[in-house]
């Protein structure tokens, strides 16, 4: 399964349309004014199904993931000198990029690739591109890409 994953060319607050392959929206993404960053995650029909919500009192940038409002994982920023690391703790999962952070890939514990994650060049906004090897991990996948997406942020 793959998703379109593209920021709105103008939002104050950070805001994504997640489209299908057919170009239909599936999820919604609202950033919401708040202590921290946050994220929430809507269904096509509008209903809140995820939360992406930076931890405040950490070293490095950790992010809790929410499933309808019940913590699942964490996303941790990982110290590393040349290629960026995350620590996914849930279902151990590990994501592993390239140097310039635009190209991700998820893998779970026995090293199967979960998902597939590319920035595409060349646009407005930021727009990536998402493969998913079950459609069942999809809103995880998402959510995860939302992290990392948002910590990279946070440096800027």
């Amino acid at each position: 399964m793959k998703l379109l994953f593209k920021q709105r060319f103008f939002s104050w607050l950070d805001s994504y349309d997640i489209y299908d392959e057919s170009g239909d929206t599936v999820f919604t993404v609202e950033g919401k004014l708040a202590f921290t960053h946050t994220l929430h995650v809507l269904n096509k029909m509008g209903e809140h199904i995820g939360t992406v919500k930076r931890e405040v009192f950490t070293f490095l940038p950790k992010f809790g993931i929410y499933k309808n409002d019940m913590l699942v994982g964490y996303v941790s920023k990982q110290f590393s000198l040349f290629s960026p690391s995350y620590n996914i703790d849930f279902n151990g999962w590990q994501v592993s990029g390239d140097i310039f952070e635009w190209d991700y890939t998820i893998k779970d514990a026995q090293g199967y690739v979960v998902a597939t994650v590319s920035k595409e060049l060349f646009n407005f906004t930021d727009t990536y591109v998402i493969d998913v090897a079950n459609p069942e991990n999809a809103i995880d996948v998402l959510m995860f890409t939302l992290a990392i997406d948002a910590e990279k942020c946070s440096r800027k």
